[in-house]
């Protein structure tokens, strides 16, 4: 079997196995929204529309990019995409390197697109590979494929210094994605995977030519540990377990570069594990949550689990901004 192809297989069981996990600390446990005793305000009237890159959603939230290549990864992501349309939230599809290269396998096709005909979907390929293979004509295929609004590029060195044969030149990666954002007729989201992106980061990815950061920071999947567990290297086993922790957290992502970028598309994922985590979030500066692990177990199920698991925590954000009065942050208020 293809390696890469082997990769996703082993990423969805280790991702569905660690949603098992019992996580102790989670940085959004430090956030509190001050209870206020008189919201003044029907429950019922609460709004949860949002406009996110020209695109009218119905709730505040975004599918994450989780599967890219296994043929099961077929059903997982037709469930996404006929939930997304449902519901009236965004998806982000996984990575389309398999895709690309063994189209037989991908599980992504215009049939997505026949799914969630009304609401946006955004391709994803990895930063390492502006590097390597993939010009403008291969990352216009990518959109093409799922007749896609927009393209996510996930930024995982950590994740790729810890893989047996993973992508480990990154030395011309901020010039390619300059070339490719001016030449793209869609918007260019810059995610993580899950060790958050600094200040001083996202204002690189802004000079580039992106219109929308994903923090994805710390907190959620640890794909540090993902990889050490998929390790034969010894060594590599422990390097996983070293970094599993490693990362800026979501809330300190969000924080910073909302303050330094008051205008910009933000998306906050990473350790968002439900509706109350997801209104810190955006009382934080987010303009949208995603959610990629917490979903997958859903995704195997049916549309339906899918679509229960986004109403609940629809229901979570709504009472959490009915409840709610200022932020505060250890101790201080914001």
């Amino acid at each position: 079997m293809n390696e890469i192809l082997q990769r996703k297989i082993d990423h969805i069981d280790l991702v569905l196995a660690q949603q098992q996990d019992v996580k102790p600390v989670n940085a959004f446990d430090a956030i509190e929204l001050e209870h206020n005793a008189l919201p003044e305000q029907n429950l019922a009237d609460i709004e949860l529309t949002t406009e996110f890159l020209q695109h009218q959603l119905k709730l505040p939230f975004l599918i994450s990019s989780m599967t890219g290549g296994p043929r099961r990864a077929e059903t997982i992501n037709l469930h996404l995409a006929e939930a997304a349309q449902q519901l009236g939230i965004a998806m982000g599809v996984g990575s389309q390197r398999v895709a690309l290269e063994s189209p037989a396998h991908s599980g992504l096709n215009r049939r997505l697109r026949q799914y969630a005909p009304g609401v946006p979907l955004f391709s994803n390929i990895g930063a390492a590979q502006l590097q390597q293979d993939f010009g403008l004509a291969e990352i216009q295929q990518a959109i093409d494929m799922i007749e896609a609004d927009g393209l996510i590029i996930h930024f995982n060195p950590l994740q790729e210094a810890l893989q047996e044969n993973g992508d480990t030149d990154w030395g011309n990666i901020l010039s390619r994605l300059e070339q490719i954002a001016a030449r793209l007729s869609v918007p260019v989201i810059a995610k993580e995977v899950g060790m958050g992106i600094s200040v001083s980061v996202a204002r690189k990815l802004i000079d580039a030519g992106v219109q929308a950061i994903d923090v994805a920071g710390r907190g959620g999947t640890s794909f540090s540990r993902v990889e050490g567990q998929r390790a034969r290297d010894p060594q590599l086993q422990d390097l996983g377990e070293i970094f599993a922790d490693w990362g800026i957290s979501t809330p300190r992502a969000i924080m910073a570069i909302r303050s330094e970028f008051p205008e910009l598309a933000l998306i906050a994922s990473g350790g968002i594990r439900h509706g109350l985590d997801a209104a810190k979030a955006m009382a934080l500066g987010a303009n949208l949550v995603g959610q990629a692990g917490p979903v997958l177990q859903a995704a195997m199920q049916s549309t339906q689990a899918v679509v229960a698991h986004f109403e609940t925590m629809a229901r979570a954000l709504r009472i959490a901004r009915f409840c709610s009065g200022r932020i505060i942050v250890h101790g201080q208020t914001l």
